[in-house]
């Protein structure tokens, strides 16, 4: 709807960004939901902890499949745009890749249910995997080098590096006595050079 005296069309504006806002809430809670109780956590109670109905997430998100990607699409985002705001913002270029792996970890952990889902047949999943390594390479990439450049660390492959936090992040989820975020502080604290 247009502001008549102004020919404006603020409201239309403020009507998109309150759609980005509540496809947001959506995918909070739908991730949220899916770190209690994996990937097959009910849609009701994703729409319950929304504060939606059901038909609500349908209208947004058809299948199951397209809200998990939305909700981890989400999550790359929000994991990428972390990076080049915490190298703004840390004291030094190692605080800042030390935040993000912190952050990268996070994400990793709370994926149950996802690598089975990746494996399906789903063509939704089909690009997921990929958007997240052009997506998060090139932020770990960044970090590395600014600490390298500040003669912090070693050199380190980006790819090589996410890899590593990956893999030693897989068994979080299934033995409580696993402790994936310290084996990983250790793997940072080796790039160290004092």
């Amino acid at each position: 709807m247009a502001d008549i005296d102004s020919g404006s069309e603020r409201p239309v504006a403020r009507k998109r960004a309150d759609a980005r806002r509540n496809e947001k809430t959506l995918l909070d809670a739908a991730a949220a939901a899916f770190v209690a109780s994996g990937v097959d956590a009910p849609v009701r109670d994703i729409a319950a902890r929304a504060g939606v109905g059901v038909g609500t997430i349908y209208r947004h998100f058809p299948t199951r499949a397209d809200l998990i990607v939305a909700v981890y699409r989400h999550q790359i985002e929000a994991c990428a745009e972390a990076g080049p705001a915490l190298l703004a913002d840390s004291s030094t270029p190692h605080a800042a890749l030390v935040q993000w792996i912190n952050l990268f970890v996070d994400f990793l952990v709370t994926k149950h249910g996802l690598a089975a889902a990746l494996q399906s047949d789903d063509a939704a999943f089909q690009t997921l995997h990929a958007h997240f390594l052009d997506r998060l390479v090139p932020v770990c990439d960044q970090l590395l080098d600014a600490a390298v450049a500040a003669g912090e660390i070693r050199p380190m492959d980006a790819y090589g590096l996410l890899r590593g936090v990956g893999n030693l992040c897989i068994g979080a989820g299934s033995d409580p006595r696993y402790d994936a975020r310290c084996l990983v502080e250790l793997l940072i604290a080796g790039l160290r050079l004092h």
